[in-house]
């Protein structure tokens, strides 16, 4: 049995960051992508978004490999979301997504940074948020791939 505690953030955006993901249907969204994560021997912490992009915090089971579960949960949100018609603009993700790792002592902090995204958002954009914590957490990136 193996034993871990990794916890990531993981950040992606709708395709070209438009502003699909209405208010109405994300709580709808989040409790399929938390069930599908759960699903995948991960455990959720928080899941939060505005309209263009979303943040998951998760411990990830030592077992799975994180670029075939964001493909897997991108196929299949896009899909959950096409059949219950929740985002009548959605057009899909983007291909890209950013996964960034924290100690279990930030675990609490990172929960409420992320349940309170539509505040925060009210004073940065995404794309502002994003090369914050890519530069925070020292990740090498060209500008060209981030919208």
């Amino acid at each position: 049995m193996p034993y871990s505690q990794i916890i990531y953030q993981l950040v992606y955006a709708t395709k070209y960051r438009q502003h699909t993901l209405v208010k109405p249907g994300r709580t709808e969204l989040f409790e399929f992508m938390r069930s599908f994560l759960f699903n995948k021997g991960c455990y959720v912490h928080q899941i939060n978004g505005v309209e263009d992009h979303l943040h998951i915090i998760l411990h990830l089971h030592p077992t799975v490999a994180l670029s075939s579960l964001i493909k897997d949960l991108k196929l299949a949100s896009t899909d959950f979301i096409k059949k219950n018609k929740l985002f009548p603009k959605f057009n899909g993700w983007q291909v890209g997504y950013a996964a960034f790792t924290y100690s279990v002592d930030a675990k609490h902090n990172l929960i409420t940074y992320v349940k309170n995204q539509e505040a925060h958002h009210r004073l940065t954009t995404s794309l502002e948020e994003l090369t914050k914590l890519l530069s925070e957490h020292q990740v090498e990136y060209n500008t060209q791939y981030l919208e």
